[in-house]
């Protein structure tokens, strides 16, 4: 299968979430299923961001839209591989591994095995850090806006199909 074209065919966050799933899952032989996918504004600092986390109380995915919107505006090659990274890695999280280390080296050799070694996703996952400068970020912490949560519709489309 050609992943490349498979991510490039994907419209929305819930259809990349869904090749991330469909993915972990022939190559680890393990599911999660009732996840939550949302996005909220975490804010951001030149020296970093938080760009999703994994929340074991609520089941879900929490998106930072703060470098999201940066990467749609400035640098929109990059959102798919983005978001497909940040989900991959979220994902394997919620599967139960919770060691950073170990889940950013599953995510990296994933990718890798995926895409090659080339493509943006495996770099991303090899160095975030490589692509940052390029995303303008700013001299001085920027605070969220608001903390609302916005969860995503069509997220675990396989698990949920009896919901009219």
């Amino acid at each position: 299968m050609d992943f490349d074209k498979e991510l490039i065919k994907c419209r929305t966050i819930p259809d990349i979430f869904e090749l991330v799933k469909w993915v972990v899952a022939q190559y680890t032989n393990k599911d999660q299923a009732g996840l939550l996918v949302g996005l909220a504004d975490l804010g951001m600092h030149a020296k970093g961001f938080v760009g999703a986390f994994y929340s074991l109380n609520s089941n879900s995915i929490i998106i930072n839209k703060k470098p999201l919107n940066k990467i749609q505006m400035k640098n929109s090659y990059l959102f798919k591989p983005y978001i497909f990274h940040i989900l991959l890695h979220e994902y394997i999280h919620s599967l139960g591994c919770l060691d950073e280390t170990e889940t950013r080296n599953l995510t990296y050799n994933l990718s890798k095995k995926l895409f090659g070694a080339n493509h943006l996703t495996t770099q991303l996952a090899k160095d975030m850090g490589k692509f940052l400068p390029k995303m303008s970020l700013p001299s001085d912490f920027e605070e969220p806006e608001n903390l609302n949560i916005d969860y995503l519709l069509g997220i675990d489309k396989r698990n949920t199909n009896y919901i009219m």
